[in-house]
């Protein structure tokens, strides 16, 4: 990620979008080889994220619901909490079953364990390809050096994880960055006034995910002005 895209604050939603629009626009269209695309979602789910899993809930439907027409997408939730707790779905074709997979999640106090979300993708796409990573969190309390090791590793293998940051944590802002960097994805801050923006975003990587650029271009249309600032400026506009 640019130099520029590092002062990205909880101040300044729109450039935080731009940022993500400019990385997602230097990467290669997904190519699915006919296949569902694969999204594996992960998000943090200790006690502090509670607040604001309801609205996560509803956000992934929505992100299952709008490829539907590119003949769907598959999608793994992942998550953690409590003490050393890490739970993985299969494979979900169904927005249903991962709604009801979601609200039967409950967050619990605990620390975060981001390294086991980077191996568990990892190995996940060294048994079929993954086209993307998604993770939404709030902070990161481990060692650096070992989730980078990680992320090269899934940059490596084409990989890109995007990370959607709520708040401002400056650790976890820096850890994110390099995360989202070394994987070629693309890193974005959010906060409660920018849920709605939060939303159309994770949709527009799904459609990404499934069916490449010309999907996101025709996601785009009768979507709000960050999905249409999106897809101008992959057409290069």
């Amino acid at each position: 990620m640019a130099n520029s895209d590092k002062n990205i604050t909880r101040s300044s939603d729109k450039a935080a979008i731009d940022a993500f629009v400019k990385r997602l626009r230097s990467m290669p269209a997904a190519k699915t080889g006919g296949e569902r695309g694969r999204l594996m979602f992960a998000m943090d789910a200790t006690a502090s994220r509670e607040p604001s899993w309801d609205r996560a809930c509803k956000i992934q439907g929505d992100m299952f619901s709008t490829t539907a027409a590119l003949g769907g997408l598959e999608i793994q939730l992942c998550y953690y909490r409590g003490y050393g707790e890490f739970d993985t779905s299969p494979w979900l074709t169904s927005a249903d079953d991962l709604l009801q997979r979601m609200t039967a999640v409950s967050c619990r106090g605990g620390y975060t364990q981001i390294e086991k979300v980077l191996q568990h993708a990892i190995a996940q796409t060294r048994q079929k390809k993954v086209q993307a990573l998604v993770f939404v969190g709030d902070c990161m309390e481990e060692d650096v050096d070992r989730l980078s090791h990680l992320a090269g590793e899934l940059g490596m293998l084409g990989v890109p994880v995007f990370i959607f940051h709520e708040g401002a944590e400056p650790r976890a802002q820096q850890a994110f960055q390099q995360i989202t960097r070394l994987t070629r994805g693309a890193y974005c801050s959010f906060d409660a006034n920018s849920a709605a923006q939060l939303r159309d975003l994770l949709s527009a990587v799904a459609v990404y995910a499934a069916g490449g650029r010309k999907a996101l271009r025709d996601f785009g249309k009768d979507r709000g002005e960050v999905v249409q600032r999106l897809t101008r400026q992959l057409d290069g506009d």
